[in-house]
């Protein structure tokens, strides 16, 4: 790998010392920040993740990317400040790192991005809400994620509640299954489908500890270059109502037809959609997962790093 000149990379000083020390960092996302909750709670999230992550003993690494330098762990005025509005940040995936460095522009990292970004730095864990996958029609659109090519050649563990039910949840997972990215329920044989705990779909393996998660991990990366996807579903208590659901699914899938929205344009607008037909119950289901998310990637850092 090309190595990037200093002024490309900064990592704050608690997370260069603990890498150094080869102590638990847990990278996180921007883009649920920027693009992905409203505010005031995108950020009320983030310190809430950072909270969880250090509680579990490890130290959090937020990343994005401002005025062309990726930044690995933000202090939460930085944060505040690439996701106003007023500054009409790009979702950068890792194929849009070397753009935005070039053009000293600033953007917030997608799942993709991010693990890139991570790997660079020398960690090896990750936590976000849901993980991009298959979209509905790509059999004739072929919209698919970048996050899943990403997780096939980036040896990250991330920590996801599934992927959003928008998705095509079913060929998400053959095409994990085909890209050799091992897939294991948290507590569950079910693959969790975001806003429920289960989306229907069987899995072949299933962790009980973090310890277990991270020994699979750990010996996963032996013979394999990719990335490893531990599905944790949202409590059942904290879930979306089932009913309520489906019928949002229906009236947000009809609204994005509807819009003309194409490409990355379109899950921010079913996302949206889904919000205001639930009357905010979706945006507190993100918000409980993608917090129970990070505190559970804390917990395997740190069973990761007292293996290695």
């Amino acid at each position: 790998m090309t190595s990037l000149p200093l002024t490309h990379l900064s990592l704050n000083d608690e997370v260069a010392t603990a890498l150094s020390e080869g102590r638990a960092v847990v990278a996180l996302e921007t883009t649920i920040v920027v693009h992905g909750l409203p505010a005031p709670q995108n950020l009320e999230v983030a310190a809430q993740c950072e909270a969880v992550i250090r509680a579990a003993g490890a130290v959090p690494a937020t990343i994005g990317v401002i005025d062309g330098v990726i930044r690995v762990g933000m202090e939460p005025s930085t944060l505040a400040d690439l996701a106003d509005p007023s500054r009409h940040c790009a979702k950068l995936s890792a194929r849009d790192l070397g753009f935005a460095i070039a053009h000293k522009s600033s953007g917030a990292t997608t799942v993709a991005g991010t693990i890139a970004a991570a790997h660079y730095a020398g960690i090896s864990v990750m936590a976000t809400g849901g993980l991009g996958g298959v979209h509905r029609g790509a059999n004739v659109t072929y919209d698919e994620s970048a996050d899943l090519s990403a997780l096939s050649r980036i040896p990250v563990l991330v920590v996801a509640s599934g992927v959003k039910s928008i998705l095509n949840i079913g060929a998400t997972l053959e095409r994990l299954d085909s890209l050799g990215v091992p897939v294991t329920g948290y507590r569950t044989s079910n693959f969790p489908g975001f806003y429920l705990a289960d989306s229907g779909f069987r899995l072949d393996w299933r962790v009980e500890s973090p310890a277990l998660a991270a020994a699979a991990f750990a010996a996963h990366r032996h013979w394999s270059s990719s990335g490893f996807l531990v599905a944790n579903p949202v409590r059942e208590d904290l879930q979306l109502d089932a009913t309520l659901h489906d019928e949002a699914l229906t009236a947000a899938l009809s609204h994005a037809a509807a819009s003309g929205a194409v490409g990355k344009d379109v899950t921010p607008v079913i996302l949206a959609e889904f919000a205001r037909f639930t009357g905010g119950a979706s945006v507190q289901v993100n918000r409980d997962l993608v917090v129970a998310n990070a505190a559970l990637s804390g917990q395997i850092a740190v069973e990761l790093a007292q293996l290695s």
